[in-house]
């Protein structure tokens, strides 16, 4: 449940007082903002990082567009775009200085991949600028959730069109995006623009290609490309949540061989490719030769990151395969194991699942499992005992538990499939971080990197993700997908339902805090780095080696 924080009885008064929406901005300068929302912590501070991990490509991929339009002058001669973005995870947003540089309707702000944690915060950022007139449109995966689930516009929803902010819901083409900047340079914004049951073809949809430094100080950028097109709410966040998908449309070899190749000659190299399930893929093996081809005949050092499903050992070579590609990280989601799980074969999924990790392991591939909790069946103890079971019995390096309640289009995706989550988020959010907890001890990240020593994974790479999700989890208290190094806190920066705290009580704070968890940092680093460090001459001077 969303909290909602903006005092419907004064809406009318602000709109009467700032006069919103009906002015066209004319001639000149036209400003487009995008700005990819953070969202608040427990204390009610923006969660940001001097430098944060790897995000999405969102912000690139609507850069791109908006780049079209400006450099075809999609709003005529007279008018001149100014396309700049902002990932608030490594940035401060001033909507003040906003507000003054956009104030009535002379530019345009666009909240993308608002998901539902980020809701509140995107509606602080709206609210001060609706309240001098600068145009706002939001768009993400939390209002295509609340729109598919609810069945039509949610009191949240609402609250922000009432406001003043534009809706967009569905996939981003040009030509529905080239209507949302013509309608807010005209000053004529719709409260909502739905286009969930319009699924465009999958060539209709060309990627973009990442500039330099596309976020600032992001550490380690990988390039993100789709094999297979997906409507919004009917990508599954992994092979747990399975959903009535309409026909993918799926991207041919050659397309994704052009875009990859593109990539490299701007010097990308990491590319993640954002498929539900690369093993599904008809051309797969046909993308595989192509890459193994860059890499062992023209020498190029690719490096990918796939999802698929347990049943990817099944096709022959495919794992085989993938390593020579240069897949090193693997998203694959893993079912419940407890015994007397409705429908689980505790012993037979073990057995598959240890042939397929080590055929995984083999080829040098660190491996991240996706865990969902939160089904009929399942309890405290089941998930817990899940969680121990991972950890003696399958080789998973990283593991990712979430509730079902608290996932990003969980609601709509249960319903479809006729399951309801029997965890509230306030039930499943104390028992995912002791999930988290439990599976990153120190004592079972070394056991981790053991196991990996036999294989062909890089131990320095696997330990600095282990470091990295340790610290995240135990110290940050953070999603370590959503991570970063360095806290970055500003006092005036906390939710509009939260008291101010004083200046110097708030920076004795932050200062300690920031003394205390990189002393942790130091000592986690230390104990992990000197384990590789003896694996790894253990390792080369092994006979097999």
């Amino acid at each position: 449940m969303i909290e909602s924080h903006v005092d419907q009885r004064e809406l009318e008064a602000i709109k009467a007082r700032y006069g919103i929406g009906g002015r066209t901005a004319g001639p000149g300068p036209f400003p487009i903002v995008l700005i990819k929302p953070s969202h608040y912590d427990s204390d009610g501070y923006v969660i940001q990082w001097w430098r944060p991990g790897p995000s999405t490509d969102t912000l690139a991929r609507l850069r791109d567009l908006f780049d079209k339009f400006r450099q075809r002058k999609a709003l005529g001669d007279a008018v001149h775009l100014e396309v700049r973005t902002i990932e608030e995870e490594s940035t401060r947003v001033r909507t003040d200085r906003l507000a003054r540089e956009l104030r009535d309707g002379k530019g345009l702000v666009v909240l993308t991949g608002v998901q539902s944690r980020q809701f509140p915060r995107a509606m602080d950022l709206a609210l001060p600028l609706r309240v001098t007139g600068v145009h706002v449109c939001m768009g993400g995966f939390h209002i295509a959730r609340s729109l598919t689930a609810a069945g039509g516009v949610t009191p949240e929803l609402q609250e922000a069109m009432n406001l003043g902010v534009s809706l967009y819901a569905g996939e981003v083409e040009e030509d529905r995006l080239e209507r949302v900047l013509r309608d807010a340079w005209r000053g004529e914004l719709k409260p909502l623009y739905n286009y969930l049951g319009d699924t465009p073809a999958g060539e209709r949809a060309p990627e973009p290609l990442l500039g330099p430094n596309p976020v600032r100080g992001m550490i380690g950028i990988p390039a993100g490309l789709d094999a297979t097109r997906r409507h919004p709410q009917q990508q599954s966040v992994s092979t747990l949540v399975v959903v009535p998908h309409q026909e993918p449309r799926r991207r041919t070899p050659d397309e994704l061989d052009r875009l990859i190749r593109e990539h490299v000659d701007r010097g990308a190299v990491r590319f993640f490719i954002a498929d539900d399930n690369l093993a599904e893929h008809p051309g797969w093996e046909q993308i595989f030769d192509r890459l193994i081809a860059m890499r062992e005949q023209q020498k190029l050092n690719i490096e990918l990151t796939v999802q698929v499903d347990t049943c990817c050992n099944r096709r022959p070579g495919f794992i085989e395969k993938a390593g020579r590609a240069g897949v090193r990280r693997v998203f694959i989601g893993i079912e419940r194991l407890s015994a007397g799980s409705p429908g689980a074969e505790t012993q037979c999924c073990l057995a598959e699942y240890q042939s397929m990790l080590l055929e995984w392991k083999r080829a040098g591939v660190i491996v991240f499992a996706g865990y969902v909790f939160g089904f009929p069946g399942d309890t405290r103890q089941s998930v817990l005992d899940d969680i121990r079971t991972i950890q003696q019995e399958l080789a998973v390096d990283l593991l990712e538990p979430y509730c079902l309640a608290t996932l990003p289009r969980a609601e709509s995706q249960a319903h479809q499939d006729g399951a309801d989550a029997t965890m509230t988020a306030a039930e499943g959010e104390p028992l995912c971080l002791d999930a988290w907890r439990g599976y990153y001890t120190l004592e079972h990240m070394e056991t981790v990197l053991r196991r990996a020593a036999g294989t062909g994974v890089d131990l320095h790479q696997l330990t600095a993700l282990l470091r990295w999700f340790h610290f995240c989890v135990i110290y940050e208290k953070v999603d370590p997908l959503q991570g970063g190094w360095l806290r970055r806190k500003h006092r005036t920066d906390r939710r509009a339902t939260m008291m101010k705290e004083k200046f110097f009580p708030f920076y004795l704070r932050y200062a300690a805090e920031l003394l205390y968890k990189q002393v942790k940092m130091a000592q986690v680093s230390r104990r992990l780095r000197g384990l590789a460090n003896r694996l790894e001459r253990q390792r080369g001077a092994s006979p097999e080696s």
